[in-house]
């Protein structure tokens, strides 16, 4: 394992000079998800209450669309991870991603059914998936080793707070349009076309490394085997840690269900961006610091409480108390698995690692999104979040048994 050395040869610390000595790529990357996120968020924040009240969707329709969108998105990524080992370039196809979702934007508005919905959100999710390995490791690619935990906090914070200024722009634009949903998804294209832009004319890709190995098939069972243990092992934790951690349409229905009215609900996305995006920075750079576990450790027991909280909620301040504790533990734990995958995955097969990576995690989504959505309608929404906290307290014992596995090959344990 490497020392995680800042510039002048301190450990990174959460200050001015290591946000500085972040390379520019990365936070170029960082604003292009930042405005992707502030599109899709506009729409994300009304499309639960907008399927439900308008085209007269069920909570368990709501449950298969998001998690079949999000395992589509997640299956995408392996083939277009292994293709940009194959190739050895990242950025194409990443700009690829990011205009595919861009010109689906337009789609949600225009749609007036649950089967055009679903469409679009199909189509706008194979965008993610076709830019979300290739982006990932190439924010790899040009990090230096010591701030690995730092860059991916810090792409996930603007991220998030594309999250957070996405809903509320809905929030203030529902108050302006009264109450005119479709209206808002026409408001929400623009920022989906600034973000490939950016990510067309922003961001540079460094030249691949002279002595690099060059992988024929990616995908192939010779090559898979490369993958050390350590990285399959983080693979298997965050499977079972996703299964608690379902669709987040769930915690706007929530608010919903304890009498928040609607041209309020996109507040219930910014509360819990708001505590995903003051955290993943962070905590990422903690991880550099003192290694990936704790950090872990406290993501998951983060989870078991925002669970216990949502499923006891008696009104809308205890689900947006329990949405902060959602917020925290996203945190905590979406950008730390990603700087794990980077820690344990050879340089060549980064793209591959993310792609086969992310495809476990979206199996997962779409079995936590179909459990959620089927324990909503049948038994109420305690039974849901219930569910979630068991499956989290699951995750945790797994965790505690094989923790030190996970970054046995990492650079930080």
């Amino acid at each position: 394992m490497s020392e995680n050395r800042g510039p002048t040869g301190a450990s990174p610390r959460l200050d001015i000079a290591t946000m500085r000595a972040i390379p520019a790529g990365v936070w170029a990357v960082g604003f292009v998800s930042l405005f992707m996120d502030m599109s899709s968020e506009m729409i994300h924040a009304l499309l639960p209450v907008y399927l439900v009240t308008a085209l007269g969707a069920s909570a368990l329709a709501v449950g298969i669309i998001e998690g079949i969108a999000e395992a589509t998105a997640s299956i995408v990524k392996v083939f277009s991870g292994a293709l940009s080992d194959w190739f050895g370039k990242r950025k194409l196809l990443a700009v690829i991603g990011y205009g595919l979702a861009a010109v689906t934007k337009p789609v949600f508005p225009l749609a007036g059914s649950i089967g055009l919905i679903a469409a679009a959100r199909f189509t706008d999710r194979i965008g993610k998936g076709i830019r979300g390995a290739p982006r990932d490791a190439l924010l790899a690619d040009i990090t230096p080793p010591r701030f690995v935990g730092a860059s991916y906090g810090l792409r996930q914070s603007l991220d998030t707070m594309g999250a957070v200024i996405g809903p509320l722009l809905a929030i203030a634009f529902m108050a302006l349009t009264a109450g005119n949903i479709v209206a808002v998804f026409w408001i929400a294209v623009p920022p989906a076309f600034v973000a490939v832009g950016l990510m067309m004319f922003a961001v540079r890709e460094p030249d691949r490394p002279a002595g690099l190995r060059k992988v024929p098939f990616p995908l192939g069972l010779a090559e898979l085997k490369r993958l050390p243990a350590a990285y399959w092992w983080v693979a298997a934790v965050a499977a079972a840690f996703t299964l608690a951690r379902f669709s987040e349409a769930f915690l706007i229905l929530r608010a919903q269900s304890v009498g928040l009215a609607i041209a309020l609900v996109p507040a219930v996305l910014v509360v819990m961006s708001v505590a995903f995006a003051l955290a993943a920075y962070p905590a990422g750079v903690l991880s550099d610091i003192g290694g990936r576990r704790g950090v872990l450790f406290a993501g998951i027991l983060l989870l078991i409480a925002a669970d216990i909280v949502l499923a006891l909620a008696p009104d809308v301040g205890w689900v947006m108390a329990g949405t902060v504790l959602w917020g925290l533990h996203m945190g905590f734990t979406q950008g730390l698995f990603s700087a794990l995958v980077a820690d344990t995955a050879p340089a060549e097969l980064r793209g591959t690692a993310f792609g086969a990576f992310n495809m476990l995690i979206g199996v997962a989504l779409l079995a936590a999104s179909l459990i959620a959505g089927a324990l909503w309608d049948r038994i109420g929404p305690q039974a849901t979040f219930f569910a979630g906290g068991l499956f989290a307290g699951l995750a945790l014992l797994g965790f505690v048994a094989i923790g030190s596995r996970i970054t046995a090959s990492g650079r930080r344990s």
